[in-house]
């Protein structure tokens, strides 16, 4: 049976302004270790946190956890290889030596150790792991009644974003607090940036361009003693079923630009090209390295995302849009312009986005209000997924099609093991290659 979503429109402009642009709460409570609640919201009590995923962003969020409040531990910590927890463990405690506290006992590893780190007495989960875990995890994290922080993308196939959706329900039923790993939503300049344009300084949109041109990334050689699986698994970002496509993984956060400037509206349909043309050798995976999406919405809104990965070529990142009223940019030099009603330029504090993300999780679990990101994050995740299933087919796909189609692009998570060969799979031809 397919599951039927409706578009998924954001809130109104005033109340998500309101919402994102929640100020960062700070405690003044002394660092005392104590018994943890399963679901804490009170400020005397010490909060113990999960990581599961422990690479080097997954590192980075536990550190920022550590930073957020005085009164909370880092009690476990989850990863599918040893060496890597091993290796994010010890970068931890040079950082914050009084405040991990990880037993043996609560270093977890192998396929099954989410679930041994969700079933453990922590209260925050921090999800970091490749994408195509994200929906799985997430989901056991929130029906164990955890608060949870959810690295970004949020899945790689259609499927996973329901379970997602599914999953931002129940946390909102549960009063559980969710936060995404959607960065730029949390940076100071972006969140005066929108509240403008979401308040009408520009007009009714009328045109977005979203550009991110930059250079490759990691690679690790095989070793004689990997599995096809573990070598993946290292390698994780050039297979589509592991990390969704660049797009997915990376330029994701460049479309979220533009579907904070639509109020997280959902476009009608996308089209779009992309290919292989320089990352061609077979340990780049099956991924592609540049593309090209159009999104179409109500009326004559257009959104265009441009990207690509070539090494030894000009870099580029800005976003612009055209209103009815005026224009606004963003580029990666840090400016933030409006020409409009009239004109503005961002001038206030800057922060550390990363940081704010886990102030204001960690200020809404004390104070008992509940945050949230569910349903935008999920959806500004399915945007990467329908660009990549516009450039591997060639064709124009709904975002209905899109939402509701059944096909997943890897194993079940019961399914994981060292021995399983999960085909390399060929790179997508547009045109031959079916994504619906």
């Amino acid at each position: 049976m397919r599951i039927k979503h409706k578009n998924t429109v954001g809130e109104d402009r005033r109340s998500f302004i309101k919402k994102t642009g929640m100020a960062v709460l700070g405690s003044s409570m002394a660092f005392n270790i104590g018994r943890a609640k399963s679901v804490p919201n009170t400020n005397d009590e010490t909060l113990k946190v999960g990581l599961v995923g422990c690479g080097g962003r997954g590192t980075g969020a536990a550190g920022q956890a550590l930073s957020a409040d005085p009164n909370v531990v880092l009690h476990a910590m989850a990863d599918i290889f040893p060496d890597r927890l091993d290796k994010s463990l010890s970068a931890l405690l040079e950082i914050h030596p009084q405040k991990v506290a990880v037993d043996e006992d609560h270093k977890f590893i192998g396929f099954d150790a989410y679930q041994k780190l969700i079933d453990s007495d922590v209260d925050v989960v921090l999800l970091a792991t490749p994408p195509a875990f994200r929906p799985d995890h997430l989901q056991a994290t929130i029906a164990a009644g955890k608060h949870a922080f959810a690295e970004k993308p949020m899945a790689v196939d259609a499927p996973g974003v329901r379970k997602v959706l599914a999953a931002a329900k129940s946390a909102k039923e549960k009063g559980l607090s969710l936060t995404s790993g959607y960065c730029l939503r949390y940076d100071n300049a972006k969140r005066a940036f929108f509240e403008r344009i979401l308040d009408g300084q520009i007009g009714d949109i009328k045109s977005m361009n979203s550009t991110r041109y930059g250079g490759e990334l990691w690679y690790k050689p095989r070793q004689p003693d990997w599995t096809q699986m573990e070598y993946q698994l290292r390698n994780w970002y050039y297979y589509h079923w592991l990390s969704g496509d660049f797009v997915v993984e990376m330029h994701v956060h460049n479309i979220d630009l533009m579907a904070w400037a639509m109020g997280d509206q959902t476009p009608l349909n996308a089209v779009g090209i992309g290919g292989r043309q320089v990352r061609v050798d077979p340990k780049y995976g099956d991924i592609y390295d540049h593309l090209a999406v159009e999104y179409e919405y109500e009326g004559t809104t257009r959104g265009y995302h441009f990207g690509r990965q070539y090494n030894g070529c000009s870099s580029k990142q800005i976003l612009d849009i055209v209103g009815s009223k005026g224009t606004a940019h963003i580029d990666r030099r840090g400016n933030h312009i409006i020409h409009g009603t009239s004109d503005w330029e961002f001038d206030g504090e800057k922060n550390n986005m990363y940081q704010t993300e886990h102030d204001e999780l960690f200020a809404a679990i004390r104070k008992g209000e509940p945050t949230n990101d569910g349903v935008w994050m999920a959806n500004t995740t399915m945007l990467g997924i329908l660009a990549r299933m516009v450039a591997y087919s060639g064709q124009t796909i709904s975002w209905e099609e899109a939402i509701n189609s059944d096909m997943s692009v890897g194993p079940a998570i019961d399914d994981y093991s060292w021995e399983l060969e999960w085909p390399n799979g060929e790179v997508a031809v547009p045109g031959v290659t079916q994504v619906l």
